[in-house]
């Protein structure tokens, strides 16, 4: 019998899952609101445009890492529990976050600097391959009847909590410290302090409990590593069309956070200053309306509001751009990020947790993690720079908001193909169960 859980326990423990989850966050964001002095310091090189994009593509290779971390330690997670394989991806990940801060400059040790942090980001992608899932999934599997979606959307709402620390401390660092420092040394500061907090989220995560349903599992219950990896080519459809659904919260959270400072200051001309006070409030915004549509949706449904959201990009993601590169201003930009906030916010608050729904029980962290990674891998990560390049090779400053246009496309065929299948079922609260600890699993 599954012991109940007092609001304040279930909220601790809420807090100790994404802690964790806050630190991936953290670093990506980082990379990307520096990618410019990185860029500096890291890939010097005679055409501006060359360096940036070699920036760009090594924030960008990190994805890359994230499909097989999400087949390593999701299998891991789904073999031995939520809270072992949630304290080894927080582990993997210090060690890359490490690797970043403390390489030296170009100038000091030549190709062994971009080296270096190129293995430092495959690092960090291969621990945040199972990092989402096994977050999502673990806070799936301890809310409480009825209150799934907004449990699980708090995966995403810690995300926002490190957007907004990230942009914050980027505004005081603009602040105290002159170009020519932030681009010399001052761009690892905010490195630094990811590092110095990863002694405190070792200790917070470490004292989290395993999920009941995973601990009613008998031994016997359990998956091996063949079963699990056989379940995901049985699934394999499934874990397909989760990638369609995946790929615009991908695209469009990489667009309106880690490339909102780039796209600020070197496309629309703004100062550094305003986009990261952009950023902050893009943050913020995402913070509330996350949970606010996670709750939505266990009241309303997944489905309806999944393809409303995703509509609404699809029909205003250029339309919105186009206004503002037509007359950049703080104001302006200020404005359609917050319109693209709003939509981000719906569809995310509701995607995450139908991953969760729709993912067989015995292949559940390695099915999601496999999927987020993958469209990430493909889509996401690599949005900064396809944006730069689609604005370079079109002279067209509004291609971002194309791009986005295409991922909401692609957002549409997913829950259109996962509803004709019948993975998803139309009413949040009464949406698939997740499947109980005795439930039996799908033989591969």
């Amino acid at each position: 019998m599954v012991q109940h859980q007092t609001s304040g326990s279930q909220s601790g423990r809420v807090f100790k899952v994404v802690s964790g989850n806050f630190l991936e966050m953290y670093d990506f964001m980082v990379y990307g609101f520096y990618a410019t002095a990185i860029a500096h310091a890291i890939f010097p090189n005679a055409n501006p445009y060359i360096s940036l994009m070699l920036s760009l593509v090594t924030f960008g290779v990190g994805f890359l890492m994230r499909p097989l971390g999400a087949i390593v330690l999701g299998a891991y997670i789904d073999r031995h529990g939520r809270r072992k394989g949630l304290i080894l991806s927080l582990g993997l990940m210090s060690v890359g976050v490490l690797i970043i801060t403390l390489t030296p400059n170009y100038s000091a040790i030549g190709l062994a600097a971009p080296l270096l942090v190129v293995v430092g980001r495959l690092l960090q992608g291969f621990s945040a391959g199972a990092e989402s899932g096994g977050v999502s999934v673990y806070l799936a599997e301890i809310a409480p009847p009825g209150k799934r979606g907004f449990f699980v959307a708090w995966q995403s709402a810690s995300q926002q909590i490190a957007v907004i620390f990230a942009a914050v401390l980027g505004v005081t660092l603009r602040m105290v410290l002159s170009e020519e420092q932030i681009m010399t040394w001052g761009w690892r500061i905010p490195f630094l302090v990811g590092s110095l907090i990863v002694p405190l989220l070792f200790y917070i995560r470490r004292t989290l409990q395993e999920t009941e349903q995973f601990k009613a599992r008998t031994q016997v219950q359990r998956p091996t590593l063949r079963e699990i990896y056989s379940g995901l080519l049985t699934h394999w459809k499934l874990v397909f069309n989760a990638v369609l659904l995946v790929t615009l919260t991908s695209v469009m959270f990489y667009l309106i956070t880690a490339y909102t400072p780039t796209f600020g200051r070197a496309v629309l001309g703004l100062t550094e200053r305003d986009a990261f006070l952009v950023t902050v409030c893009v943050g913020i915004s995402n913070f509330i309306w996350v949970p606010v549509m996670g709750a939505l949706s266990d009241r309303m449904g997944r489905i309806r509001i999944l393809l409303f959201f995703s509509a609404m990009v699809a029909l205003t993601a250029y339309p919105a751009m186009a206004w503002l590169v037509d007359a950049p201003s703080f104001e302006r930009m200020l404005g359609v990020l917050l319109w693209l906030s709003f939509l981000y916010g719906g569809y995310q608050g509701v995607m995450v947790v139908t991953l969760t729904e729709m993912m067989p029980v015995h292949v559940r962290a390695t099915g999601f993690s496999l999927a987020y990674s993958l469209a990430q891998a493909i889509f996401g990560g690599f949005t900064p720079a396809i944006s730069t390049w689609l604005i370079h090779v079109t002279d067209n400053k509004a291609m971002p908001g194309a791009w986005l246009a295409f991922s909401a496309f692609a957002g549409l065929a997913g829950v259109y193909m996962l509803h004709r299948s019948g993975a998803l079922i139309g009413q949040g609260s009464s949406a698939r169960a997740i499947p109980a600890a005795h439930e039996t699993r799908v033989a591969p």
